[in-house]
């Protein structure tokens, strides 16, 4: 794992927490808001704040 991946990781969790807005958290990465936005998938968080497998399983049941 690399330090960038162990920050987004941290950061990523942080805002997933709601602890840090999304540009507080790109900052502790080092990238932009829009770049932060845009891996949040890689690392399982929502933007909306929803967790993938209940979005999964509110699919399945619609």
């Amino acid at each position: 794992m690399t330090n960038f991946d162990l920050n987004m990781l941290v950061a990523s969790k942080l805002f997933e927490d709601g602890r840090l807005s999304s540009g507080q958290a790109s900052e502790i990465v080092g990238i932009s808001k829009r770049a932060f936005v845009e891996l949040l998938g890689k690392y399982n968080v929502s933007l909306f704040g929803y967790d993938y497998e209940a979005l999964e399983d509110d699919i399945a049941n619609a």
